[in-house]
């Protein structure tokens, strides 16, 4: 069943301007209320400790774990304030990534956040959470803050907050639009689940035939040997084990500290790279702007790799469309050898044959990093420039598939969040009419 047809939109009978900007006409037989008529602001300090602590995160209210000394924790909880199960609970010092929910849990949570409880009888309790949520997703709640946004501290006053208008239905309709949102979120949220695991798989499965083809060949038929390597096990008869230093150059081409800073080169640094796919997305900007750390000289047909934070598997390769790049000290710049196609070496340095190498040669817990002398002595597989090639192509062809498969899964899983930000939207603000049953 497709979640996206399975739904009768129906509109109210008749409709009239609500006087509030952010939320445009409503039903007619609705109202609109003043949060201070249907909350009230609590504030209970627990004055002493053993109870749980409690955080609001974007995936709702959590325990936190006080106990590993991660993240960030209190000095002293006892000036926490209580939040008893069932009570609202909101980051307001935060509307650019704070949240709001109904706590499952009693437990106390930081004082500088607002805990309130519903007041109004004629309310019901998941609708009113739906349209609090709606206000941090949608950033209404944005243009009723105050502070200073760009350190993080756009604040929902208590007098904002208390002076905010909210649509009310009637309680009955209130409940059914809770119930329908629920179900058919629900039914959105498993469908995703499935399909981001779908993506999961294609990319396990992208990795296994990347590691398959760069130490087993593909000629099924070919006689096999012991490699003498636990962790890639049997090769192809005629194939070599080698040392990474035997195939390529490290670190061949390196800037002096004095270059002149005017150079049109882009640069890319370790502690800003980010990856899609386990491949390095270049921020790149000009040369002049980057920091001693500017080492490291690729061009078209090198490899680079991560030697700092070595579990990023941060992988790059310097094809036809990019030009001089220079990479931060934190990579290693690979060029191969006459004898070693270049794409073949970007892949086998993405198998799990070689990353698996490089993480257990690496030193350092918090920042693992692995050194240019260790590198060159990880093992690689040599075989011929003719095998290298069609190694490649078949990888690439493969590739291909697996890769717009995702991007199709990758476009309906935005899809289907987009359908769901709006039903929430349109039913909670009356725009779609939800019956009660």
């Amino acid at each position: 069943m497709d979640v996206l047809d399975d739904i009768r939109v129906e509109k109210y009978a008749a409709y009239k301007d609500s006087g509030v900007e952010w939320l445009g006409e409503i039903p007619e037989h609705w109202t609109v209320k003043r949060l201070k008529y249907v909350f009230k602001i609590l504030k209970r300090i627990a004055g002493k400790l053993g109870h749980n602590v409690l955080s609001i995160t974007q995936d709702g209210i959590k325990i936190k774990d006080t106990e590993s000394g991660e993240g960030q924790l209190s000095m002293d909880y006892s000036k926490y304030q209580f939040v008893y199960e069932g009570d609202f609970a909101m980051n307001h010092m935060d509307l650019l990534t704070g949240y709001v929910d109904i706590s499952k849990y009693p437990g106390v949570i930081s004082p500088d956040y607002r805990v309130f409880e519903l007041i109004e009888a004629n309310s019901n309790k998941q609708y009113m959470l739906l349209l609090l949520q709606l206000g941090y997703k949608n950033k209404i709640f944005y243009a009723y803050g105050q502070g200073v946004s760009m350190l993080g501290r756009w604040r929902f006053p208590a007098e904002n907050f208390n002076d905010f208008l909210f649509p009310v239905p009637p309680l009955e309709e209130q409940a059914a639009i809770a119930k329908f949102i629920d179900r058919r979120t629900t039914l959105i949220d498993k469908t995703i689940a499935i399909e981001e695991q779908q993506i999961d798989l294609l990319k396990e499965y992208r990795q296994i035939l990347i590691q398959r083809a760069v130490t087993r060949g593909l000629d099924p038929n070919v006689r096999m040997k012991d490699s003498g390597l636990e962790w890639i096990g049997e090769i192809p008869e005629h194939w070599k084990v080698k040392r990474l230093k035997n195939l390529c150059f490290i670190n061949l081409e390196t800037l002096p500290e004095n270059t002149n800073k005017n150079l049109e080169l882009k640069y890319v640094d370790i502690g800003n790279v980010t990856l899609e796919n386990g491949i390095v997305q270049p921020e790149d900007y000009i040369f002049n702007d980057a920091p001693s750390r500017a080492r490291r000289i690729a061009k078209k047909g090198d490899t680079v790799i991560s030697t700092v934070r070595t579990y990023l598997k941060a992988i790059d390769f310097i094809d036809e469309t990019k030009s001089t790049y220079i990479y931060s000290t934190g990579f290693a710049v690979l060029q191969p050898k006459e004898f070693v196609y270049p794409e073949f070496l970007a892949f086998y340095v993405r198998s799990d044959a070689f990353t698996d190498q490089v993480m257990f040669n690496s030193k350092g817990v918090s920042y693992p990093a692995i050194n240019s002398i260790d590198l060159g002595r990880i093992f690689v597989l040599q075989c011929s420039m003719e095998e290298q090639k069609e190694i490649v192509l078949f990888i690439t062809m493969a590739m291909q598939k697996i890769t717009s498969t995702i991007s199709l899964k990758e476009r309906e899983i935005e899809k289907l969040k987009e359908y769901k930000t709006t039903l929430i939207n349109s039913a909670v603000t009356g725009k779609i009419k939800v019956c009660p049953e």
